[in-house]
This record gives structure tokens, sequence and C-alpha cells, in this order.
């Protein structure tokens, strides 16, 4: 609720503070003292129009400032706003508004003493106050403000609940379902590219190790002819294949045969003749061996071909897809299962259409069902709202809550037809309302009379006390054009408001019988400031001086003027213990 306001340099008003209460606080004063520019200073602070002639003559700027208090079901609406603007404070039972206007044109906006922009002010006001009058902040005047409202009459939060749940599921199903469409000339080329990729990798038959060896056959096929000829001069210089040359394996067998000879004379010579004798046997392996490498060695101008082509294609899959065989390996593996799941995608397709299909069937039931529950309960609300201005003397006006529905190809299954919706469902609804016999049905932000407007919130409001959860409401020339008898009327339910529905309400008036049933009385005043200039006075009225008040407000003076202020209070103070006491 509203619990404190500070306004300074604005319009006629200097400085003032106000501390507002629970229950009914009313406003009261001459023509022209300023009830109805503290509103209009409210009505700026939540984020109405800045218009600079607002600015006090003499003052650069004008200054309002506002406190409310958080009930626990509003924390839970005002705190994702101010966490997701980084305005959370310590302070979580309240929050502070400002705005400043300046006469270069700049308007500062302040949120727990931040600046912010507009919408965000705007955002953070809007689940606060309801202003019913002259202003523009109206939330009952908002088409979307009125299917919530109409489903918490009718008590279906827990139908649009599970409503709005399988419509999210439906949705997710054909985010994911667009998806796939979208994508599926992209996914048919992206499946055409993975097929060649494994085609081409897997047709070249690659092994891990594969291009280091043909490197190394390569080296030697193109070096054959010197290969053969280095093994040949080899073997011939170690068993002497050439008559022109003494072979080693001659000579070291002429030097064994004279170590045999030595050792039969000095045996201390025997590991020598043995050490000889080895090296003889590891000549005649390696002569073996270079013997066979001989007989292996071939120039082959065809298998050089093949070697240089293998080596090419390797490089070439190298350049378009990795590093290493190991690399074009692991690429194509991962190609195969990327294929895998592309064309599993049109199993999922067909997967999603039929879920589809069930959940628009299934929805369109719930929605229906749903609908037809808002629909007996707008008959009802209408009956209620009509009861309550024929009570506010709007005799011959009439409400109705208009619902309309929207074709659409790929919507909801309804008796047959393809219906638009969103998590609420199919309806779009709205309040209407003519306030005079004979005038058509019009969106109630159509109704031109301030005085009307206030006086049919004031009935939708009562009708509905117990789902509207706007916790301050404040009322400008409710009592336009009704005199006292209805004035009674109007002030019963304006309390009956604080005392049914715990709203704080906040009433400009001139009729003493509706300010009787305040909690609280104001009265406001013009007094002359330093220098002789006009400001606005508040003060608090108790006893007496609210006696005497209520009796000026009646326009008659002397005993039968306090008598009649003093009846009028007895009628409410009676009124409210009566309701209290049931």
């Amino acid at each position: 609720m509203l619990t404190e306001i500070y306004i300074r340099n604005f319009a006629i008003i200097d400085e003032l503070r106000m501390q507002f209460h629970n229950g009914f606080n009313v406003l009261t004063g001459e023509t022209g003292a300023g009830k109805s520019i503290i509103l209009d200073a409210v009505t700026l602070m939540l984020g109405g129009r800045a218009d600079t002639t607002l600015v006090r003559s003499g003052a650069s700027e004008a200054y309002v400032e506002a406190t409310f208090a958080l009930s626990e079901p509003l924390k839970k609406i005002i705190a994702p706003i101010l966490e997701a603007e980084g305005l959370d404070e310590e302070h979580e039972d309240e929050v502070l508004l400002s705005r400043e206007l300046r006469l270069n044109g700049r308007n500062i906006c302040r949120v727990n003493g931040r600046t912010v922009n507009l919408s965000v002010l705007r955002d953070v006001a809007e689940p606060l106050v309801d202003i019913h009058g002259q202003g523009e902040h109206l939330s009952l005047l908002q088409p979307r403000s009125h299917l919530p409202l109409l489903d918490s009459y009718a008590g279906v939060q827990a139908e649009r609940a599970a409503l709005g749940k399988e419509i999210a599921a439906l949705q997710e199903i054909q985010h994911e379902l667009a998806e796939l469409r979208q994508n599926e000339r992209i996914l048919a080329q992206r499946a055409d590219m993975l097929r060649f990729q494994i085609e081409e990798i897997t047709a070249a038959r690659l092994e891990e190790g594969e291009e280091e060896e043909l490197r190394a056959e390569r080296t030697r096929l193109a070096n054959a002819e010197q290969l053969m000829l280095s093994a040949s001069e080899a073997v011939n210089l170690l068993t002497g294949m050439d008559d022109e040359t003494q072979a080693v394996a001659d000579m070291l067998g002429q030097a064994e045969r004279s170590l045999i000879q030595l050792t039969r004379y000095d045996e201390t010579k025997g590991p020598l003749l043995e050490r000889l004798q080895g090296l003889i046997y590891q000549l005649s392996e390696v002569s073996s061996e270079l013997q066979s490498y001989l007989d292996e060695v071939e120039y082959n101008p065809k298998r050089l071909d093949f070697v240089e082509e293998r080596l090419e294609l390797i490089n070439m899959l190298k350049r378009k897809y990795g590093e290493d065989i190991a690399a074009i390996l692991t690429l194509r593996d991962q190609a195969k299962k990327e294929l895998a799941r592309i064309e599993n995608s049109e199993v999922r397709t067909t997967e999603l259409v039929q879920a589809e299909e069930k959940y628009l069937h299934r929805c369109g039931e719930m929605a229906l069902a749903l609908s037809k529950k808002r629909q007996a309960a707008a008959e009802k609300l209408a009956t209620a709202v009509v009861t309550q201005l024929t009570d506010l003397q709007m005799d011959g006006a009439r409400f109705e809550v208009q619902f309309e529905t929207t074709a659409q190809a790929d919507g909801l299954y309804v008796q047959g037809e393809r219906l638009a919706f969103d998590k609420t469902g199919i309806d779009q609804a709205e309040f209407l309302i003519s306030t005079n016999p004979g005038e058509p049905l019009k969106p109630m932000a159509k109704v031109a009379s301030g005085g009307e407007t206030a006086r049919l919130m004031l009935a939708l409001k009562t009708a509905l006390a117990q789902v509207d959860k706007t916790p301050t409401l404040i009322f400008d020339e409710i009592d336009q054009g009704i005199g006292g008898r209805v004035g009674d009327v109007v002030g019963r339910k304006l309390w009956g408001l604080t005392a049914v529905a715990e709203h704080q309400v906040i009433v400009v008036t001139h009729l003493p019988q509706l300010a009787g049933y305040g909690d609280v009385h104001f009265h406001v005043s013009k007094a002359q400031a330093d220098g002789g200039r006009i400001t606005t006075r508040i003060k608090t009225l108790e006893g007496d001086g609210r006696i005497q008040e209520l009796a000026a407000m009646l326009g008659t003076q002397g005993e039968h003027a306090v008598g009649g202020a003093e009846s009028i209070l007895a009628v409410a103070n009676g009124t409210k213990t009566a309701v209290k006491s049931r």
C-alpha cells in the first residue's frame, strides 16, 4: 500500500508530506485547494505524462516521491522486476519510487534511489496503484487485464494452469518441429556432403602407419640402381665374387688358421681365436643377408608409380580432412555418427507431427471447456456489475464481457474449427459498457465522463473485490453528478473495498455522506506561504474538527449543520460496525 508521499514545487504545492493509512483515506477541501493536484502528483510519479507547466512558478524542478509497503503476494510480482534491473535492496518490505521534472523538459525516474528509464518505473508501479477518474493509470481499462480478472472471478485458475502446461508442451513440440522443417534443406545438403566424405575416405582404405611405410618404399624404389650397386660391391668385398678382389672372408680364414697354430704353443691366446671365429660367423651372416637383399632389390617403375599415386591420394585427403591418417579416420567416424542423427531426424519429424496432432486435439478440448466456464462466469459478473451500477445511480447502464476467437490454419481443433491460441486458451475477452439507455456497448476506455469512469471502476472493483489484487485504489471525481443519497451508497461501497477485500482506498470528494465513511480524513486547504505566495496545506481531522468539516460540506450553518454532520458519522459508523460484526 501507499504509506507516504512527498511533493515539492509541484503546481501550487511548495512542499508537502503525507502519511496514508490502511483502510479508507478521504481528502476534502474547497475547490482549487489542491486535492486533485495531489493525485496529479501521484499520477506523475507512477509514470504519467510529464508536463513542465506543473513545475511551480519560480522553481527549476518539481519532485514527487512515494513509499509503498509490499505484502507477500505483491513481493512475488515486484521482486522479479527489481531483480532483473538490479534494483533489489535490503529493505524487501517496501519500494521507493520518485520522479523529478525539470523546466528544460528532462525528467528523471528512480526506483529505490537508482535512476531507471520510464518504462521500468511504469512496470514497477503498475501492480501497486489504480487511479480512477481523470488520470490514465487505469488497469481495468486495459483489455489485457480483463481475462485474468475474469478467470479469477470464475475460479478457473487450476484449469487455466493445466491448459497452460499442456500448451507449453505443445509449443515445445512445435518449436522443435519448426526447426527440423526449417533446416530440412540444409540438413539434406549436409547429409549429401557427409556421405561423400565417408565414401571418399572409405574407398581409400587407409591404414594407420601406412604413409611412413610408403615413403620408405618410395625412397628404395627411386634409388634401386644405386642400392643394387652398393649391395653388390659389399657382397663382392665380403665373399670374393669378383676374381680380381681378395675376399674379406678369405683373409679372415687365413687369420683363423694362423691363430689356431698360435694357440698350440700359447693357450692364453685362445680367447682371441674365439673372438675371431665369432667375427667370421657374423661376417657370414651379413654376407648372406646382403645377398638376400640384393636378390630382392629390383628396378620396378610400375610399383614406384603406384606408391607415388598412393602418397598423393593420402596428401589430398590430408588437405581436406586432417593432418594425418589417424585424424582422417576419426573424421570419417564422426561423419558416420552425424549422418545417422540426420537420417534419424526424419523419423523424429514423423513422431513430432503425430504428437502435435494429439496435443492440438487435447488442448482444443481443454480450451473449449475453459471457455464455457468463462462465459458462464461472465454472465454472473455482468449481473453483479449492473447491480452495482444501479446502486450508483447509473440506471439503464449495461455491462457485458465480449468474447472473440480467431481462426488460424494451424490452430487448436475446436468443434471442427482451427482456432488461434496462447497459454490462456482460445479466448480474447474485453469488458464492454453502455452508460446510458439506447447507447451501444463500447470498450470501457471510451467512456468519456470522468465521474462515470470512476463509478464504473467502483462497480467493477466491488464485483471483483475478492480477486482484484491491486492494493491501492485512488478515486477522483467519483461523486460527480450524484447526490447525497447515492453518496452514502458510494461511501459504503468504497469502505467495503477496504473491509472486505483489504484494499487501501484514497478518495477525493465533495460529498459529506461519502466522506463520513473515511477511516482517516484529510483536509486540504490553501494558505499564504512566505513571500505571500499561495501554497497547499494538509491537516488530519479528528473529533470536532471532522464534524465541522462535514458540516461545512453540507452547505448549511449552525446547529442543523452540526447535527447533520453528526448524523452522517453515526450512520457510517453504524454501517461499519454491522459489517465488522458479521
